[in-house]
Order: structure tokens, then sequence, then C-alpha cells
């Protein structure tokens, strides 16, 4: 296993909402960037330290990927600072991923809270270069203000996309915004989706991951039927620190993607 971070240039940097940036990196030396669906990568600033971040966009054998982070502590703060041109360290990928040939010929459902849909974006792009492969796709996207919209160029893409369907909602009313209103949970009950032959997959807060489970299920949708990722809560990525351990599983070993029924009750 690689310890040893990588150099990596800034190419890019996106303003994707108020307190998020997307940073599409490539590796110093120019080699492919080989990842699965659902891993992550740790990012580190030189002086600073290093962190745990999902990679949100990568194309199959392209030697570019994005992570997007959001605005949160110290060295969240330091990368936003940086700009195109500059270096940071990159280890990885790791990390299990998402089966998306177990789903084939399954509808699913895609749900991301805030910086959940990062995680789940890449997801969203493979599905529909196979849509041939799924049943349909739905997507649910919530944040908590229109300033805090993510990828809304994406957004925009699938809305118009006779495949998908995509449904958007804010957390409390907001002047000039005519869209839906309210919290995902509340949503996804609305829509009332039917668990027959489906597959849904969640990211967000972990209230929101764990009402919007509750809420699925009270449709009679099934726990092995509910997928989610948590890479939010690991930190050295390998399996040293302990600091992912959970009823005896590391997310960094053993995730981050988990089915529902594989995670111990309350990590959620």
């Amino acid at each position: 296993m690689e310890l040893i971070p990588k150099a990596a240039v800034i190419k890019k940097v996106i303003n994707e909402s108020n307190d998020v940036k997307s940073f599409l990196l490539e590796l110093d030396e120019g080699k492919p960037f080989s990842a699965l669906l659902g891993q992550f990568v740790e990012i580190t600033v030189q002086g600073i330290g290093e962190s745990t971040f999902a990679i949100s966009r990568q194309k199959k054998g392209a030697t570019q990927f994005i992570v997007s982070v959001k605005k949160m502590g110290h060295l969240t703060k330091m990368l936003h600072r940086l700009t195109a041109g500059e270096f940071v360290g990159v280890r990885g990928p790791y990390g299990n991923s998402f089966p998306l040939e177990e789903w084939y010929s399954k509808k699913l459902l895609i749900i991301g809270g805030g910086i959940g849909l990062a995680p789940l974006r890449p997801v969203i792009d493979q599905i529909l270069l196979e849509k041939d492969k799924f049943a349909g796709l739905e997507i649910v996207f919530g944040a908590r203000s229109p300033l805090d919209i993510l990828f809304k160029e994406d957004l925009k893409l699938w809305e118009s996309d006779p495949y998908a369907r995509l449904h958007t909602t804010i957390d409390i009313p907001y002047e000039g915004w005519h869209g839906k209103v309210g919290f995902i949970p509340s949503l996804v009950k609305d829509l009332a989706l039917k668990p027959d032959n489906s597959i849904a997959v969640i990211c967000g807060p972990p209230i929101m991951i764990r009402l919007t489970v509750e809420a699925l299920k009270a449709m009679n949708w099934k726990a092995e039927q509910i997928f989610t990722t948590l890479e939010m809560k690991m930190q050295c990525g390998i399996g040293q620190c302990g600091r992912c351990n959970i009823g005896g599983k590391l997310i960094c070993k053993d995730g981050p993607v988990f089915r529902i029924d594989q995670i111990p009750y309350g990590v959620i």
C-alpha cells in the first residue's frame, strides 16, 4: 500500500457554493488516476496536515480527478486558499466501492444532502453512461438554501435528461425560490417511491441519513436495498489510527460503502 503522498497539481478551482470548492487535480507524474466508484483519497496541505475526501468526479483512463471540499476546519480553510498551479499531496485511492454491476436491471434512487452529493456524483455519471443496464434513475438533492446548492451545471443536465428524474429541495423558504421546500426525509415520503426492484443510495449528514432510512423502511424498503457511504468519519485511511472503528469494523478498510444492515445500530 502506498503511504507516501504523491504530488498533485491543482489544474482548476471551481466555486460550487458559499463554502464548497471543487479542485481538479492531476498527479505530477502524469499517469492515469484509477479509482473505483465510491473510493476516497487523503489530501495533504504541506505544513498543515491531511484529511479524507471523496472523489467527486472521475473518468476512466483520465489523469485528472475532482475532490469537492466544504470549508469546515483549519485544513479545509487552507485548501480553499489554494489556486490553480499550486500543489497538494495525494494518497490513495482507498476503500471499497459501490457494487454497480450487482444493481444492473434495477431502479436506482440516489439521495444526497449537501456535500453528501459529492461521492454520489460519479455514481450518477456512470448510471447515465450505462442507461441501458438500469431500469431507471431518481435523484433527490437537498441543500440548506439556494446559495448552498452544489454542482449547478450537473443539476441542469440531470433535469433535462429524460432518463433521470431530479427532485431538489431546500430546508426552509427563501425569497425567490419557487421549488420544493422541506427536509429530504419528508420529500422522500412525499415521493412514495416503491421498493420493487430498487436500490437506494444515501449520503449526507448523519441525521439526514438516519431519518431517510426510516422513511424508506416505513414504505417497505428493506435494509439490504439501502446503501450509504461514511467517509466523513475517517482520518488515516489505512486502518492504523482506529478513529473510524464502528463495532469492530473500520470504515476505511471495510468501507466506506456499506449496506445499511452492515452498520451497527447507532452509528448514524
